[in-house]
């Protein structure tokens, strides 16, 4: 099948655009995940020297007994809450990636239906059951990809409620120690 030079190069024009559309996902979510680290890094700094400021005035056992959560606490609510921001960067940018592959298989199978259409009207007689069964095939490799898509989403569903849980879960465990005393 001849393709003319017209068609080539709207192909590589489109490819060039989605390979743009891709980069710039990924740069996106790469740059919101920068921007996240440098903020926990500075939270980070700035807790160890409070840390260090209340262990330092601590003059006796007791003190550092009844002190000791209320210097681990911020640091786990920290860390629970950068896991958090990096899963939620990183769902989205998984979210958008799949929302350019689905256009791309979207595009790309309206391609192949054309030209196989282009292929049936020049085919030799006879060659319909051929066309059909590669239509066939197309059409369970689509359903394929949608419950692969499907179950790809309930995995990150389930993983994104567990680490809300987990967030929760450290969040409430000084109250819940306070509460036993």
């Amino acid at each position: 099948m001849y393709q003319a030079p017209e068609q080539l190069a709207a192909l590589n024009k489109a490819n060039l655009e989605a390979a743009a559309r891709f980069a710039n996902v990924a740069f996106g979510g790469a740059e919101r995940l920068i921007e996240i680290q440098m903020k926990a890094t500075k939270a980070a700094l700035a807790g160890g020297a409070d840390t260090a400021k209340t262990l330092a005035s601590i003059k006796d056992f007791q003190e550092f007994a009844s002190g000791k959560d209320t210097v681990a606490q911020p640091a786990l609510e920290q860390a629970a809450d950068y896991v958090k921001n990096v899963y939620d960067i990183a769902a989205e940018t998984q979210a958008e990636f799949g929302k350019l592959i689905e256009q791309q298989v979207a595009d790309f199978n309206k391609q192949v239906v054309i030209a196989l259409d282009k292929f049936a009207e020049t085919a030799p007689a006879g060659s319909e059951a051929g066309i059909n069964a590669f239509k066939s095939a197309l059409v369970s490799g689509n359903a394929a990809y949608e419950t692969m898509s499907k179950a790809a989403k309930q995995f990150g569903d389930t993983a994104k409620s567990n680490i809300e849980a987990a967030t929760k879960r450290a969040a409430a465990a000084p109250a819940a120690k306070k509460t036993k005393k």
